[in-house]
């Protein structure tokens, strides 16, 4: 599902449903309108996420309505029942589901559910446990890794590779874990890095706001892009604001398509498209006057003109100093 050449575009809900099924059912609808290829939740039990005292990141504490990640969790998880309400939500309407876990009782459920391809959430890149935990199941795995060292990235592959899970089988997506994500810290070409040490697939998961980075992302070679997504930016919740709106995401989704026809294989050669242009753009060494049949053709009875139908120009040198084969009018094209 990873490895083609389409990238794959993960409409990330987050905690974006604002613990509102119906809110999510039309999220997940959004997602599969624009083209998304999957939708993507989180599961956790917050008791089993955070302790009582775990403050908020700073991005969370800006929206005032939690002063500790186990009251957030509490406020924006839904319980197990319901994800397994949406998973088959998005089996009914043709769109893989796929979920972040961050605890043992959330990975068994989703085993139980049947994923194979799993979300690694930056937080939990270095969650020995967790990482453990998933690879037996996984048949991919995407792994973030925001906040993280190459060394630290290096570490979870290989743990999840002692575990049983084959580096084909591993993506990473380069990502900044700032909500919004400020332009001048993403790096983009961390992704280019990683590609080149770690011989896996190579995505981004963008937190910056509007589209621009993602696009940028793809046409550096990105082969994922996750974003999140919501139904309107100024519903209360922690990651909204960095988050697009539905016409938004269509939007970013056509332009990724587009980057993708642009990106090509890299190899520089003549397209078939520029053939019409190339033959009359181009010059041929032809007579600057009237050339009699055996004249030594010198510097100054040739020139350069277009069409590129002729001896190319690159020729010059080897036309120069040799007689005419024929006789030729002025601006004829030179046979050798």
């Amino acid at each position: 599902m990873l490895l083609s050449e389409h990238t794959f575009v993960i409409a990330e809900v987050g905690p974006n449903h604002n613990g509102n099924l119906a809110l999510a059912h039309q999220l997940i609808d959004v997602a599969k309108r624009c083209g998304a290829d999957a939708v993507k939740f989180q599961a956790g039990v917050p008791e089993l996420v955070s302790t009582s005292w775990a403050p908020v990141a700073e991005y969370q504490e800006r929206e005032g309505r939690a002063n500790s990640q186990i009251e957030l969790n509490r406020a924006i998880c839904f319980a197990l029942d319901d994800l397994a309400r949406l998973a088959a939500y998005c089996k009914q309407v043709d769109i893989p589901f796929l979920c972040s876990t961050f605890d043992p009782v959330s990975t068994e459920f989703l085993v139980q559910l049947g994923q194979t391809t799993w979300k690694i959430a930056s937080g939990e890149l270095t969650n020995i446990v967790l990482l453990r935990a998933i690879a037996p199941h996984a048949k991919q795995v995407i792994l973030s890794t925001g906040m993280s060292t190459m060394d630290e990235v290096k570490a979870a592959i290989q743990i999840l590779e002692d575990a049983g899970l084959d580096r084909q089988k591993i993506a990473v997506l380069h990502c900044l874990s700032q909500y919004p994500a400020p332009l001048e810290d993403l790096n983009l070409r961390a992704m280019n890095t990683m590609a080149n040490e770690l011989g896996c697939t190579v995505g981004y998961s963008d937190h910056t706001l509007g589209s621009t980075a993602a696009i940028a992302a793809v046409a550096m070679g990105a082969r994922i892009i996750e974003k999140h997504f919501t139904m309107d930016r100024s519903l209360p919740g922690p990651d909204h604001q960095a988050s697009l709106e539905p016409a938004e995401l269509a939007s970013m989704i056509v332009a990724i398509r587009e980057v993708e026809k642009m990106r090509g294989d890299g190899r520089k050669r003549p397209m078939p498209s520029e053939e019409s242009t190339r033959s009359v753009a181009r010059r041929s060494i032809v007579a600057a006057g009237a050339i009699e049949a055996g004249e030594i053709l010198t510097e100054d009875k040739l020139c350069c003109k277009r069409p590129g139908t002729g001896l190319s120009p690159m020729l010059w040198d080897e036309v120069v100093g040799t007689p005419a084969v024929r006789s030729f009018d002025a601006d004829e094209l030179i046979e050798l």
